[in-house]
């Protein structure tokens, strides 16, 4: 049986008016959804893909000592989402005020030139600098989720919602495998350029195909009601949101959370040095094949069975799922085990954007889930670090087992919010 959201029996006469936006765009969201889906896959293909090479791209611009190209690396490569997760919420609110479409096409335009200008950076300064400002300008795959939230019908949300997502993680998967082969055919630096040029395509079908019938009128106005009961009702909202905001932060979390120690414990697992590094990014792709597999499946279901019910049952799985890495034996039994974690971890992401897009009026709706993009990258960024400090003090298993009972935690508080 179908949970109700969060204010369908909150507002009445508002929300009447609330839904022009939706159903003006009603012939154009299928359309608009597949170039989103091409858009973020190519955006993130060019964002991950520097993966292989970071460190030699790092070492090439000056930096000499093994452990200074290590720690370089990796601030180069967090940048980027440490500037989308702190520009997002505003993207979401520009978006609310003229339109998504602009939105998406100054993150692909700015994307694809930001890219190109990293392929010429001098020094390891300017491209820490660079991967900076393409979060912060960037993030069409946030501007995505915020267009296809507010177009796709409420019985298609989840559905829509988990097909973005699957070509998201489609874009992640496949960008360190062609970034391990581009370099060697037209250099490291062309590789950028290549990037870029692929994102500037994705700008041009967005300017070209991408319809939005926008009113700032009245799409941008912000619609409330007034007195005690709509106290009460901010405070139940309040819950609700920071449940969601809570539970998209864990999702990436738990993700992440093995990412800085994975090389180490495959290692550990008896395979030999000269293959250690390619089966560790088996397993470390694993995870994203798997949510590839469930994403619009269970966003489907959650559109069937109400969001709710597939974020607890989500939760819970992945955290069962998470444990039992702990004691695997064999690096195949770790990528089987993450295969499956993934495939759970699918569903949450779109039905928690299903929920969160209901849970305030339609003309705010953009900068909720802004928000929402903000938590789950702030997740991306955190998970590392808190999974290696806990590795560090407690023993590579003991990231498992926090990890699997902060998404129970996380589950029983879902269910909490549900109430409310």
């Amino acid at each position: 049986m179908n949970q109700p959201t969060p204010t369908v029996s909150l507002r009445s006469a508002p929300e009447v008016g609330a839904r022009g936006y939706t159903e003006r765009n009603q012939q154009y969201w299928m359309r608009n959804l597949f170039v989103c889906v091409f858009g973020s896959f190519t955006t993130l293909v060019s964002l991950s893909m520097l993966l292989p090479f970071l460190p030699l791209y790092v070492k090439q611009l000056g930096v000499e000592s093994q452990a200074d190209v290590i720690q370089w690396s990796g601030v180069a490569f967090g940048a980027t989402f440490l500037g989308t997760a702190v520009t997002a919420p505003l993207w979401g609110r520009l978006a609310d005020r003229y339109g998504r479409k602009p939105m998406l096409i100054r993150a692909a335009v700015g994307m694809a030139v930001v890219m190109s200008l990293i392929g010429i950076a001098h020094n390891v300064y300017e491209l820490v600098g660079l991967r900076l400002i393409a979060g912060l300008v960037g993030g069409y795959a946030s501007a995505s989720t915020v267009m296809v939230g507010t177009q796709a019908p409420r019985e298609r949300a989840g559905w829509a919602l988990g097909l973005l997502s699957t070509g998201a993680l489609a874009g992640n998967l496949v960008g360190p495998l062609i970034g391990g082969l581009l370099p060697g055919l037209i250099g490291i630096r062309g590789t950028f350029f290549a990037g870029g040029a692929v994102i500037a395509v994705a700008a041009l079908l967005t300017i070209v195909v991408v319809k939005e019938d926008f009113q700032p009128d009245t799409d941008s106005k912000r619609k409330a009601a007034s007195g005690t009961a709509a106290t009460q009702t901010a405070r139940t909202h309040y819950a609700v949101i920071g449940a969601l905001l809570a539970t998209a932060m864990m999702v990436l979390l738990a993700n992440m959370s093995i990412e800085p120690v994975i090389t180490v414990y495959v290692g550990s697992l008896g395979v030999a040095p000269d293959h250690l590094a390619r089966i560790a990014g088996v397993v470390m792709a694993c995870s994203a094949f798997g949510s590839m597999l469930t994403a619009a499946r269970l966003g489907a279901l959650a559109d069937r069975i109400g969001g709710w019910n597939v974020i607890i049952g989500c939760l819970v799985v992945t955290g069962l799922v998470m444990i039992p890495q702990a004691f695997v034996h064999q690096w195949w039994q770790l990528a089987a085990m993450r295969a499956v974690m993934g495939m759970s971890l699918a569903g949450l992401l779109p039905a928690i954007a299903k929920l969160a897009r209901h849970a305030v009026d339609e003309s705010k709706t953009g900068q909720m889930l802004g928000y929402l993009q903000s938590a789950q990258f702030s997740g991306q960024v955190v998970g590392p670090v808190i999974g290696g400090q806990i590795a560090v003090w407690f023993g590579m298993h003991s990231v498992f087992f926090v990890t699997g009972s902060l998404l129970v935690v996380c589950a029983a508080f879902a269910q909490w919010a549900r109430g409310r």
